[in-house]
């Protein structure tokens, strides 16, 4: 039998943590019925593409969990609390949560579309707290880093004009010739933006500048 590779599915491994035995075998019930997921054991830790925290709310234990989950792991967090607090809501997006599913509504299908949107890179948020966290970053980015010149790329004003320039295929001169800068300014603000950003050369400062949706 001929087999089209185009149609194979990858297999989502994923971690469950909950507070207490049923709820851990409730959860990993669900998952473990589910095609295309397989359950990653906490006893013989394994490789995992997701990790699903199930809690009450936002406790510090809860949050420091997270936390070790993001350092240990870095895997994407399907966290699924009884409830969440606005303020708690900046705190788990730090800590690599991508989706937030109401414990109310944690059915076995709504549970599965949340560990596979997070294992493709997607997240999923109710409407109200999505709308509070754009809010939560319209303010951040108002009062924190518009007054420092900053944008929520980390990326400035002037860096943002440079990159857009080099991703038009400017060089140096050119670049100094339109934002009426010198060549050694120009060489500094790239300077600049490689080494606080960690970037290898100019094709990777325009590409996280790309992805980061600033040009």
């Amino acid at each position: 039998m001929i087999t089209d590779a185009s149609t194979t599915i990858r297999t989502v491994k994923a971690l469950v943590r909950a507070p207490d035995p049923l709820t851990h075998s409730a959860i990993s019930g669900h998952l473990g019925a589910a095609a295309g997921v397989e359950l990653v054991s906490e006893e013989r830790p394994e490789p995992a593409d997701v990790a699903v925290v199930v809690a009450e709310r936002m406790t510090v234990e809860v949050t420091s969990l997270l936390r070790r989950i993001k350092d240990t792991l870095g895997v994407p967090v399907v966290l699924i609390p009884s409830e969440i607090d606005r303020a708690d809501l900046f705190i788990a997006v730090e800590c690599k949560v991508v989706a937030v599913l109401p414990r109310a509504a944690a059915t076995s299908d709504r549970i599965e579309e949340a560990v596979l949107t997070a294992a493709s890179g997607g997240g999923a948020l109710p409407s109200t707290l999505l709308g509070e966290l754009l809010r939560q970053i319209e303010r951040m980015q108002r009062e924190v880093l518009s007054p420092h010149g900053l944008h929520t790329s980390g990326l400035t004003p002037r860096e943002i004009g440079v990159l857009r320039l080099m991703s038009e295929g400017l060089d140096t001169a050119e670049i100094a010739d339109k934002m009426f800068l010198s060549e050694r300014a120009v060489k500094r603000v790239i300077f600049g933006v490689t080494r606080r950003l960690n970037l290898r050369n100019r094709p990777h400062a325009v590409a996280y500048a790309l992805r980061s949706g600033v040009i």
